[in-house]
């Protein structure tokens, strides 16, 4: 609780998961290009190849300092930054900013084998400040659970299709969550899903996809502002969108304290 008092002071006057021009909530494969700026929290985690930035992976601005993303999106010896306020990738647009890194820490635990603790911090160079176009998201409280078929709406700039190509604009789509009994069958993920993840799509038509990786699931909480619940986190080799293989997220209330503890101490 402590923490979520935090979330919300930091976020100022503009406060936590309240954008100025709330998305536009229609029913990211099978996804569509999102109002601008009605998810000022999504971040593009970019690193220097050669020179050039390229977009690597989403994430979520969860204080004016602090990015939430997935372990796996962080390799050793890349160097990255953090794009914030941006709507078409490729585009200079009026109100983004880009931050170097001062801090990337993984999850200690982190398994890239089990896919286990997927989830990482990034302490930006300094902090940014909040705008139209750059807004924290609130956390969930420790330990809370979504229903089965909660609506909540994956972001990102992930691959439009499975094999094409990552999206200029930023895209949303609608993924109903699915509940850890049906999300562990043996059809579904099976054991491959843990309590400490959410699952959310599986409809065949609707998914995350590679790009979307760090991302959020942003679901709506009962008083109007939004809250980060999931980090994108893994899906379906055989394709995105596969039936009974709904993408995966980090479940983020699991981890909470884990996010506050890693916050205080860098």
């Amino acid at each position: 609780m402590k923490f979520l008092v935090l979330a919300l002071f930091v976020a100022g006057a503009y406060g936590c998961g309240l954008p100025t021009f709330p998305p536009i909530l229609g029913r990211v494969v099978g996804g569509q290009d999102v109002r601008p700026n009605s998810w000022p929290w999504q971040i593009s985690l970019q690193y220097n190849s050669n020179g050039e930035w390229r977009h690597t992976c989403g994430g979520t601005l969860i204080s004016d300092q602090w990015v939430l993303t997935a372990a796996h999106c962080i390799s050793s010896g890349r160097e990255y930054r953090v794009a914030l306020g941006k709507h078409n990738l490729p585009e200079t647009e009026d109100g983004s900013v880009f931050k170097s890194t001062a801090n990337i820490i993984v999850h200690e635990n982190w398994s890239s084998l089990f896919i286990r603790n997927d989830i990482a911090l990034i302490k930006l160079e300094s902090p940014v400040e909040f705008s139209d176009s750059i807004m924290a998201a609130c956390l969930p409280a420790a330990g809370f659970l979504l229903p089965h078929n909660e609506s909540c709406f994956v972001t990102g700039w992930g691959r439009i299709y499975t094999g094409g190509p990552i999206a200029d604009i930023l895209q949303q789509a609608l993924l109903p969550v699915v509940d850890h009994a049906t999300c562990s069958k043996s059809d579904w993920w099976g054991f491959q899903v843990t309590e400490t993840m959410v699952c959310a799509g599986g409809d065949g038509v609707v998914s995350g996809c590679n790009g979307d990786s760090g991302g959020p699931l942003n679901c709506q909480a009962a008083d109007g502002s939004w809250e980060v619940h999931g980090i994108v986190s893994f899906g379906s080799g055989l394709s995105c969108n596969y039936p009974k293989k709904p993408t995966v997220f980090t479940q983020v209330s699991s981890y909470i304290d884990w996010i506050s503890n890693k916050m205080a101490s860098y």
